[in-house]
């Protein structure tokens, strides 16, 4: 965020504002560095006495998924440290069996610590130990953000509430609607896979971001619609029909290659130096071809 806004206020002329935003971000980074790693995944957080949370260390809550995934999203972690934590991930949170990825583990049961509400749940449920979705989401954008094109589909199958519902030996376990996205997914026996709170619009809008914008690549930048398409290598072809106030942008993404970087661009027949459309409301219907190699 500080990176962010200190985009935000240079592009104001406010270059004091940003210099400072500059320096503390770093700052930050360098103390997360210093102090929050623990050998092979960010700890979590620590209690006041300076006690670590996610933390090999402890005996509840050993590895908590949001401090990998954000240690990813926010470019702020080192390659070779980030790459280590979301390996951590996948070898301690994602469970293919069950059709869930666990946001900590173990659940929070036995040890003395009291990270707060978290706890008043039984172990596997919700944030203790089952899916809360919104982490699950964050960490295939993480995978996806690291170029893990083919992982983040494979994840996206996974945890897609319709992948939930396509026999009535899986409804009979999920137990919600398939139709709408889940907040909760419970990881602990005899509920292992049972959806829990439902029509839920937190993790609903972040699914949304995620198909288009991790995914199919889609992202608005005030007047650009910059496009950085993912699809899946069996994937031929796609087509995005794009709405701007009363203009129309059809997309056509043309799966070439592996589908990992943008061949050519182009706007009604003409070549964009740069991978984004520059968007005009002229009423218009609007061509824009895009070949993946």
């Amino acid at each position: 965020m500080l990176t962010q806004f200190s985009g935000l206020a240079a592009s104001r002329g406010d270059s004091g504002t940003a210099d400072r935003f500059v320096i503390e971000a770093g700052r930050l980074r360098g103390n997360i560095e210093q102090n929050a790693w623990d050998g092979a995944w960010y700890r979590r957080a620590y209690f006041d006495d300076g006690t670590p949370l996610g933390s090999s260390e402890n005996q509840d809550c050993q590895i908590d998924s949001i401090s990998q995934s954000w240690s990813v999203l926010s470019g702020a972690g080192p390659r070779e440290r980030t790459l280590m934590a979301m390996e951590s991930v996948e070898r301690r949170l994602v469970r293919r069996d069950a059709r869930l990825i666990q946001l900590l583990d173990p659940p929070f049961d036995k040890s003395d610590l009291n990270p707060g509400y978290i706890k008043g749940y039984v172990p596997g449920v919700r944030e203790n130990g089952g899916q809360y979705t919104h982490s699950a989401i964050w960490t295939i954008m993480a995978y996806a953000a690291m170029g893990e094109t083919e992982k983040a589909w494979e994840l996206f199958s996974l945890i897609n509430p319709v992948n939930h519902g396509t026999t009535p030996e899986s409804i009979a376990v999920y137990r919600v609607e398939p139709y709408v996205v889940a907040a909760d997914v419970y990881g602990v026996a005899p509920h292992v896979g049972r959806g829990g709170w439902t029509w839920y619009t937190g993790s609903s809008g972040w699914m949304y971001r995620l198909i288009t914008e991790s995914l199919l690549g889609l992202y608005r930048d005030g007047d650009k619609l910059i496009l950085n398409p993912r699809p899946p290598r069996h994937w031929p072809s796609f087509r995005i029909h794009y709405r701007f106030q009363e203009t129309f942008y059809h997309i056509s993404v043309n799966n070439g290659g592996t589908g990992t970087s943008i061949g050519s661009l182009r706007v009604d027949n003409i070549e964009q130096p740069n991978p984004y459309v520059p968007l005009h409301n002229d009423g218009a219907h609007h061509e824009v071809l895009i070949q993946l190699e």
